[in-house]
């Protein structure tokens, strides 16, 4: 599969860490270049998701692409009752109002055959106090990714659910903290595992060169969603 992404341009939108970083890796040992993004212009283009004025920057600036990556996410984890509008806004922005704008200004970029490939989350599927705008906002980009795929046809567009994966987000929680969540996400799936950024980079390089899949979201979390 990896020989399809030889000499192909991949934008990689939030990929200066986590996911996104390994997915640059692992498409440059591909033998494609990768073309990383990041809100804060610290890596090869400055992008922001939720600010068009530099989608459209990027646009102008960036020149034919293979395929298009975004990994980017606002979490508002928190009880109904304490929602806070603007990060209500800014969490629906980065999974539905920001890929309709990267797809706005982006599409046209993509050479034929390519792709665009965006982020969702297992908590979409998997309802609980406290997640509500975080799950609402993953599970509309499966509808997204659908409808996309039918306006943009024939590029492609798809999307992966990762479960809980150590990617160095839950760094934040000590040690001890982080092992106890992955512990307990191991639990909760039916592989006996938490995820890994492999695991997440594996199906997504998968999904750049398949090019009979479109409008698909794949799942990538160890069946955690059948719980």
């Amino acid at each position: 599969m990896t020989h399809t992404l030889h000499d192909q341009r991949i934008l990689i939108i939030g990929g200066g860490r986590g996911i996104g970083a390994d997915i640059a890796r692992r498409v440059e040992q591909a033998g494609a270049t990768s073309i990383v993004a990041t809100r804060a212009g610290d890596h090869d283009l400055k992008l922001d998701v939720l600010d068009e004025e530099t989608i459209a920057a990027a646009a102008a600036s960036l020149g034919p692409v293979d395929h298009i990556v975004s990994t980017v996410s606002a979490h508002h984890d928190v009880p109904v009752s304490d929602l806070d509008h603007d990060k209500v806004t800014a969490a629906f922005g980065t999974k539905v109002v920001a890929p309709l704008l990267v797809a706005k200004h982006l599409a046209d970029l993509v050479r034929p055959g390519g792709s665009m490939l965006f982020f969702s989350g297992v908590v979409g599927w998997q309802p609980k106090p406290g997640t509500v705008v975080k799950g609402v906002a993953n599970g509309a980009l499966d509808f997204l990714v659908r409808h996309l795929a039918v306006e943009l046809a024939p590029l492609r567009v798809n999307a992966i659910a990762p479960g809980l994966v150590d990617s160095g987000t839950w760094d934040r929680l000590g040690e001890a903290g982080k092992s106890a969540l992955l512990a307990k996400a191991a639990q909760g799936s039916l592989v006996g595992r938490h995820g890994t950024v492999g695991d997440i980079s594996d199906a997504a390089l998968w999904l750049l060169g398949a090019g009979y899949v479109t409008g698909e979201l794949i799942h990538v979390d160890g069946g955690a969603r059948h719980r």
